[in-house]
């Protein structure tokens, strides 16, 4: 007589740039209502921002080394080189998870992850209990998937071999299209009436029944996002997106590089770079963590367009050496020297 086992639940966290995914996750960590958590953050880039700032939750059930990143791509793309081996360590840990997150690049297809579930290795230990998509509701109030679109704008008005969809309007198109629930970020900062025309917006791209929640600062109870028993691997077919057909796929639409800078004199002047730097063409985002003279902890900074949220996250470790690097991700082709010019300003 076998016996049955239970497959770990594991959550995928998609969403456009600065959506707020980081956010969603930290909340959930600091309220895991018993469970005990490991996370797997892939970013587009070198420098793992996003699972520094999980790392550095100092929480019980979450600890540092479970949280696992995986730089090398786009997860969606190195499921058998990365993915794989990351769900097997994380399945060795002890004490045992409860429940597994993934925070995916901005830039990724989340359906390629969830078809790697039906794999043999992992279908019989792991299951997609949900996965949750988080939209900017301060964009999508404006008609826009993302916080600037203008340089996407000059783009389409400049090549007419271009279709009315643009590469970021389909990632995000994709992104809902894979969604069990989706989570309307940033509601804090609407009025009513812009919730129900960012609301409007994102049911115009729902082809199932799925819901939408409003949320502020990231913050929704476990019980909403965990929990959904969705079994999204064996229920992929109803899921189409724009890349169904495709075999592979990449993201040469999209550049990122690094700019380390010397200790900034204060945070504001930093700030006012960065701002700057943002509002550059085809710039879409700016995160990093930067040292400012004579203060202990470390600047966490993050942009989208013009719009730059810092603050201090933690004291820099007695080992670890202080720097300034700060991650750009944008548009091929983007002017990389003019962006660090500014930076460095």
């Amino acid at each position: 007589m076998s016996v049955a086992v239970s497959r770990i639940p594991c959550t995928i966290v998609t969403g456009f740039l600065g959506s707020g995914k980081t956010t969603l996750i930290r909340h959930l960590l600091e309220n895991p209502g018993g469970r005990r958590f490991a996370v797997i953050v892939n970013e587009f880039g070198d420098v793992g921002i996003d699972g520094e700032v999980l790392k550095g939750c100092g929480i019980d059930t979450c600890p540092e080394e479970n949280v696992v990143e995986l730089a090398n791509g786009c997860i969606c793309c190195t499921v058998a080189d990365d993915f794989e081996p990351a769900l097997e360590a994380i399945l060795a840990f002890q004490p045992a998870v409860d429940h597994i997150l993934i925070e995916t690049s901005g830039l990724a297809l989340p359906k390629p992850l969830v078809q790697a579930f039906k794999w043999p290795a992992v279908r019989a230990r792991v299951t997609v209990d949900g996965v949750v998509a988080v939209a900017d509701g301060e964009a999508l109030a404006d008609g826009r998937v993302a916080h600037d679109m203008g340089a996407l704008a000059e783009q389409r008005a400049a090549d007419d071999a271009l279709d009315h969809d643009d590469p970021i309007e389909e990632v995000f198109e994709d992104q809902i299209a894979c969604a069990d629930l989706v989570i309307l970020s940033k509601t804090d900062l609407l009025s009513a009436d812009q919730i129900g025309a960012a609301s409007s917006h994102l049911s115009a791209h729902l082809a199932r029944a799925v819901k939408i929640v409003p949320a502020a600062a990231g913050s929704i109870d476990a019980q909403v996002l965990l929990g959904l028993g969705a079994a999204a691997e064996a229920d992929i077919d109803n899921r189409r997106t724009h890349h169904d057909d495709d075999l592979d796929h990449e993201h040469d639409d999209f550049d990122s590089f690094i700019v380390e800078l010397a200790a900034t004199a204060d945070a504001d002047s930093l700030v006012a770079r960065v701002t700057a730097a943002g509002e550059l063409p085809d710039v879409l985002r700016i995160k990093g963590f930067a040292d400012v003279d004579g203060k202990p902890m470390r600047l966490l900074v993050q942009a989208v367009g013009a719009r730059v949220q810092s603050h201090f996250d933690r004291p820099w470790k007695a080992d670890e050496q202080r720097s300034t690097r700060l991650v750009v991700i944008g548009l091929h082709g983007l002017d990389r020297a003019r962006v660090e010019a500014v930076l460095a300003a």
